[in-house]
């Protein structure tokens, strides 16, 4: 485990002021960004709290081995949203929102990484760096989706992650994520490709979480008829990794909340995604499941993630459309959807670093 950086080094980063330029090959520095008030350099955040995380049993903990809950938001695909993922809009998930954590979830597919290697893996180099300096935590988010066995993108993730281990290896704020949502495969399939993966990030970056997939689009198996047994009898064979589970609560009922309640007694889970509506994020909000979902979570200290900080027309994307290509307002919920409004009072009350 890394020895904690000090507050004055977080202080520091705040300084670079990235910014992350939609549709250019690179992302580079820009002149920074007036700081808000609640970021003077006498602030605490939320990796200055707790520095290097591991993982310990079927928790999450830091590094004085504190078992803790991080909250926060998924960005959207970056091929598609980059533009709300600015130095604006990451200022106000960082100390308008309070947020732990920001997932950069960037597609495979779909007009992603692989229409253009370097300048996604720039725009992930670069969105890094803005979670750092605001003292947040970072999950670089392999966003393979279709197809959904993840072998088919094995070369490629090697070749991506191998890049981001070297660069960052030395930061204390990040999590490996190597397999979004796989489906139409086995576990032992999935289990295979972590196996495969999982030594190559080792050899450039000992230290970092990885967080690992799982069968029916990380449902633990329950949406293609399994459950979690089959990951608890046959877990990957590494150290210092949690198995990813996704619900969207309108869709996904007891039979899915109680899958979760009985795994994350067995493995460490780390809820990467979900959202209050349907699978697909839209429709309407159920508040209601969602929130048993989130009092499971907080009683168990499962860290969760919610889809997603953008402006997409769906229920399930924060902002209200035209919001990021007006550049805000980012504070305050005049700009948010009720989906925004709701998950934003939720990750504000946060865990007790």
């Amino acid at each position: 485990m890394r020895p904690a950086r000090s507050v004055l080094l977080v202080a520091a980063l705040l300084l670079l002021g990235l910014v992350l330029i939609p549709g250019t090959a690179q992302a580079g520095p820009a002149a920074p960004a007036p700081l808000p008030a609640a970021m003077a350099p006498s602030a605490a955040t939320p990796v200055a709290a707790n520095g290097q995380l591991v993982v310990c049993g079927t928790k999450l903990c830091n590094q004085q081995g504190k078992t803790i809950q991080l909250r926060g938001m998924s960005t959207h695909g970056l091929q598609w949203y980059s533009q709300c993922v600015s130095n604006g809009s990451l200022n106000a998930l960082a100390t308008d929102w309070k947020a732990d954590v920001l997932r950069i979830s960037m597609y495979v597919q779909e007009g992603g990484y692989e229409t253009d290697p370097r300048r996604f893996t720039d725009l992930v180099h670069s969105a890094i760096e803005q979670a750092t300096a605001r003292g947040m935590y970072a999950i670089v988010d392999w966003h393979m989706l279709d197809p959904g066995d993840p072998h088919q993108n094995l070369a490629r993730a090697k070749t991506f992650f191998s890049e981001i281990a070297q660069r960052h290896r030395d930061k204390n704020n990040l999590l490996y994520e190597i397999a979004n949502e796989p489906s139409g495969v086995s576990w032992s399939r999935i289990k295979s490709y972590a196996e495969q993966l999982i030594p190559v990030i080792r050899a450039k970056d000992p230290n970092t979480p990885i967080l690992v997939g799982t069968r029916a689009w990380s449902s633990l198996g329950v949406s293609e008829g399994s459950n979690e047994s089959e990951v608890v009898n046959n877990q990957v064979n590494a150290a210092n990794i949690m198995y990813t589970f996704h619900f969207y609560a309108y869709s996904h009922r007891d039979e899915y909340l109680q899958t979760l309640a009985r795994a994350a007694d067995r493995i460490p889970v780390f809820v990467t995604e979900f959202g209050t509506q349907n699978y697909s994020g839209e429709g309407a909000n159920d508040f209601t499941m969602s929130q048993r979902y989130l009092d499971l979570l907080a009683a168990k200290k499962i860290s969760w993630v919610n889809w997603n900080f953008s402006d997409d027309e769906r229920t399930g994307a924060v902002f209200k459309p035209g919001t990021c290509a007006g550049n805000g307002p980012w504070t305050g919920t005049s700009s948010l959807k009720p989906a925004g409004v709701w998950i934003r009072d939720r990750i504000r009350t946060t865990d007790d670093f």
